[in-house]
């Protein structure tokens, strides 16, 4: 009996440190390891809409944006953390009242599955800060095939030429 005992706290005690270094794996990348500020944090940094964007994984009414209407060159960046997120060469309208892109600035985010609206989807986030962006569908123009519906208030613009604002740490 006490051996049984001991294996299974032997494998316990590995299956944790596994899933440690899994969940450290997941979210440090190219663009640095994940920040560790807490909700109450950037609730004291951001304005209360971004912020329920960003960590209340709300979403924005469509069309409200003016990020809609951006035509400049440039790179849009979290909202939250500054870290760059999508250049403005794979911007399009999409239709849908949301800026759309379609791709990400490689290792700028993090995927998760959705259910809220009762199917699957998928819900990608910065991969620095974990603030949510928005949701990325396979409808999306060639050669990819992907939409990268993002929430305006996630995002802010940098026209280039324009200096990128410091990363938040």
């Amino acid at each position: 009996m006490k051996r049984r005992s001991l294996l299974e706290g032997v494998l316990a005690a590995s299956m944790i440190g596994a899933l440690t270094a899994c969940s450290a794996a997941s979210q440090s990348g190219a663009k640095g390891t994940r920040l560790g500020m807490s909700k109450a944090d950037w609730r004291e940094i951001l304005p209360a809409d971004r912020y329920a964007v960003l960590f209340e994984e709300a979403t924005e009414r469509p069309g409200s944006s003016p990020l809609n209407d951006e035509e400049r060159e440039g790179t849009y960046i979290c909202a939250a953390c500054h870290s760059p997120l999508f250049e403005s060469i794979y911007k399009y309208d999409s239709g849908t009242g949301w800026p759309s892109f379609t791709q990400p600035i490689a290792d700028s985010m993090g995927t998760k599955a959705d259910y809220k609206l009762f199917i699957r989807r998928t819900e990608y986030h910065c991969i620095r800060c974990g603030g949510h962006q928005g949701h990325v569908f396979n409808d999306g123009p060639p050669p990819r095939g992907e939409r990268w519906c993002n929430n305006g208030l996630a995002l802010l613009f940098v026209a280039k030429g324009e200096p990128l604002p410091a990363l938040r740490v």
